[in-house]
């Protein structure tokens, strides 16, 4: 099992990002989360992986820390819950915020992540509260380093309602979303993560 990656990001296309290990790339998909800390191409990562073996496919997952790999690991345990959807739900919402969630048993904040439906809210709230009773809950992430100075603000909007729109939004929902963003941002990245926080308050 490939339990571990360090290399040089090449490419980014959310969900989906290459990574370059002395000559070998290694296609991962990774959440939302993970992708807005990994920085510029050309940045050396590291990321924490889980491998998915189908009859019909290989997939390699990757998460910014072991934590999240985790949550992923017992998401993936949940009836009804498979890769794809843990991974929509990671893109959705940060860790620790979900985990607060299934404490809580705030069903009304989880099924405002995409995917997620009102049954398995609840199921995911019953089969995870008793798993999740260890998760050390911490403050809101920081702010990703500055985005390449080159990109514009169009540019970022354009890719943030992209990614937005993969994660099953509608468009004009996303482009609601960004458009409610009153505080400075530095890239796509920013733009999407307080765009899903945004929407995760409504």
């Amino acid at each position: 099992m490939i339990g571990r990656i360090c290399g040089t990001l090449v490419e980014k296309q959310s969900p989906e990002i290459l990574v370059d290990v002395n000559g070998v790339g290694y296609e991962i998909l990774a959440p939302m989360t993970t992708i807005y800390t990994l920085g510029e191409l050309g940045a050396k990562v590291t990321l924490h992986t889980h491998f998915v073996v189908r009859e019909d496919a290989q997939q390699l997952f990757g998460f910014s820390d072991k934590q999240q790999r985790s949550l992923f690991r017992t998401l993936i345990k949940v009836s009804g819950v498979g890769p794809k959807l843990a991974l929509g739900i990671l893109s959705g919402i940060e860790a620790d915020s979900f985990v607060r969630s299934i404490h809580d048993g705030d069903t009304a904040t989880l099924v405002r992540i995409p995917g997620i439906g009102k049954k398995t809210a609840e199921r995911l709230v019953v089969e995870m509260k008793d798993r999740l009773k260890e998760w050390h809950v911490d403050s809101e992430l920081p702010l990703m380093a500055a985005a390449n100075a080159g990109n514009t603000q169009d540019t970022w909007i354009q890719e943030a309602e992209g990614a937005l729109i993969a994660l099953g939004y509608k468009p004009t929902e996303a482009a609601k979303a960004i458009a409610a963003i009153k505080e400075p941002v530095s890239g796509a990245e920013d733009l999407i993560r307080l765009s899903l926080k945004g929407m995760l308050k409504q």
